[in-house]
C-alpha cells in the first residue's frame, strides 16, 4: 500500500523534529519508569506467591534462590507480554502532541480545525485501549501455548494479535482530535476511527507491532506509529505543505 509507505517514511523522517524529540524523551522515560515498577512489583507478587504456596526459605537449602530465579523468569514473562500495552498506554497521553507537531508541518489547515481532547477523554481512551489489549493477548495466550511446538507460532500469532489492536488504537488516538469536527463525519459512531480503512489499520498495526519486538526501536514505535496514523488520516482530506 503505497500510501502506508508513504506516511511511514514522512513519520521517520519529522522523528528529528525538536518537538517529536522532546515527545520520544518524555514518553520514554515515563516508560521507563512505569516498566521498572511493573517489573520489581510482579517480581516481588510472585515470589511471595511461591513462598506461601510452599517454596519456603526453611523447605530446602536453597529454595530462596531457586524461588527468586522462577519469579525473576515469569516476571519477565509477563513484563514481555505486556510491554506493548504499557508503551502505548503511555503513549496515549502524548499523542496529542505527536499529532499537533504533524499537523502544524504537513497540515496546517486540519490543525487549525482540530478540538483538543480533555485529559479525561484522554485517559478513558488509554484505559479501554490498555484493557482490550490485555484481555486478547490473555485470550490468545492458550492458543500460543498450543503452538510452542510450531517455534515460530506463538510469536506470530502474538505479532497478529497486536497488530489488530494496534491499528485500532492509532487509528482512534488521531482521530479523537477530528471525530465530530469534519462536516462529513459530524454523525460519527461512538468508536469511530476515521476515514482510514480496515486494511490500512491492518498494515500499519503490523509495523509497528514488529517494531514494539525490537529493542530501542520499541520507544520508537508508538510516537512513529502516531504520526503515521496522523498522515494516513489526512493526506487524501487536508491540503499539505510538504
Amino acid at each position: 500500500m503505497p500510501a502506508i509507505l508513504t506516511s511511514l517514511l514522512l513519520a521517520l523522517r519529522q522523528l528529528a523534529d525538536p518537538a517529536i524529540l522532546r515527545i520520544l524523551a518524555k514518553s520514554a522515560g515515563v516508560t521507563l519508569v512505569l516498566f521498572a515498577v511493573l517489573a520489581w512489583g510482579g517480581w516481588w507478587l510472585l515470589d511471595w506467591g511461591l513462598e506461601q504456596a510452599g517454596l519456603g526459605d526453611a523447605l530446602f537449602s536453597g529454595a530462596g534462590g531457586l524461588r527468586g530465579l522462577a519469579a525473576f523468569l515469569l516476571a519477565a514473562a509477563g513484563l514481555w507480554l505486556i510491554w506493548r500495552i504499557v508503551a502505548m498506554a503511555v503513549i496515549q497521553f502524548f499523542v496529542d502532541e505527536v499529532v499537533e507537531a504533524v499537523e502544524a508541518r504537513h497540515y496546517p489547515q486540519a490543525a487549525l480545525a482540530a478540538r483538543e481532547p480533555g485529559l479525561g477523554e484522554q485517559a478513558r481512551s488509554g484505559i479501554w485501549a490498555a484493557v482490550r489489549a490485555l484481555l486478547a493477548n490473555l485470550a490468545a495466550l492458550p492458543l500460543a501455548l498450543a503452538l510452542l511446538a510450531t517455534g515460530v507460532g506463538p510469536a506470530i500469532l502474538f505479532w497478529l494479535v497486536n497488530a489488530v489492536l494496534l491499528g485500532r488504537e492509532l487509528s482512534e488516538m488521531v482521530w479523537l482530535r477530528h471525530r465530530g469536527v469534519r462536516g462529513e463525519r459530524q454523525r460519527h459512531r461512538p468508536r469511530d476511527r476515521g476515514p482510514i480503512r480496515r486494511g490500512e489499520r491492518l498494515v500499519l498495526g503490523g509495523v509497528i507491532a514488529a517494531l514494539l519486538a525490537v529493542p530501542l526501536a520499541g520507544f520508537l514505535a508508538p510516537v512513529l506509529g502516531a504520526a503515521a496514523a496522523t498522515h494516513l488520516l489526512h493526506r487524501k482530506h487536508s491540503p499539505r505543505t510538504d
